[in-house]
């Protein structure tokens, strides 16, 4: 366990490597990637190692997890990750605290923790920096077809309501609906351990 600012998540390092694994597919060689949500900055300080050419943007709207985030990235030594940035996709207007377009924002995890404004604010955000052709990518627990995809997930979404009704596990279709609304299209779902997802979107060409 670090010994200092830094927060270990178990979780973080179970799921590293299989969305590594999907996310080196689809990211660009090239580009400023936004991660929201860093949480405690495990996953990003590995990606931008595996990703050098990428230049990395955590964010994190608690400031005990952007210290975290911080203390990580210090740890790694990394030139081409940032500070954690303060954003909360809640907030009006939160993209405008970003100075320049994205070649990829990178999610995971958050969307079953927030009030569904959440996705919704992430969706107009991701719609506004990313350049065309850009991926979004989320991870987490999703329904599809209005359904629980494993005993283990309904049994997930109950709990998490349980501790606060804005939250659950959120139907893939209607965060897909949601992301089309802001010139996002669904491009890729797949599945992965624990019974996740990752789901790919990308800026349509033709957006605004």
């Amino acid at each position: 366990m670090p010994d200092d600012a830094r927060q270990y998540a178990p979780a973080a390092v179970r799921n590293l490597q299989p969305i590594l694994g999907v996310l080196s597919r689809h990211l660009p060689e090239t580009g400023t990637i936004l991660e929201i949500g860093s949480g405690t900055g495990q996953h990003v300080v590995a990606f931008a190692a595996a990703h050098p050419g990428l230049s990395w943007r955590p964010s994190e709207p608690d400031p005990v997890l952007r210290a975290s985030t911080a203390a990580w990235v210090a740890d790694a030594g990394l030139a081409n990750v940032g500070a954690p940035l303060d954003l909360d996709v809640m907030a009006e207007n939160w993209e405008r605290a970003l100075d320049r377009s994205l070649a990829g924002i990178v999610c995971i995890n958050l969307l079953h923790i927030a009030p569904w404004a959440a996705c919704e604010g992430l969706m107009a955000g991701a719609g506004a920096l990313l350049e065309p052709g850009a991926p979004l990518y989320l991870y987490g627990a999703f329904r599809r077809g209005g359904a629980h995809t494993a005993p283990s997930n309904a049994a997930f979404d109950r709990a998490l309501r349980a501790y606060d009704p804005a939250w659950g596990v959120r139907d893939l279709e209607a965060v897909a609906a949601c992301a089309a609304g802001h010139g996002l299209e669904l491009v890729d779902v797949v599945p992965m351990p624990a019974n996740n997802l990752s789901v790919l979107l990308r800026r349509a060409s033709s957006a605004p």
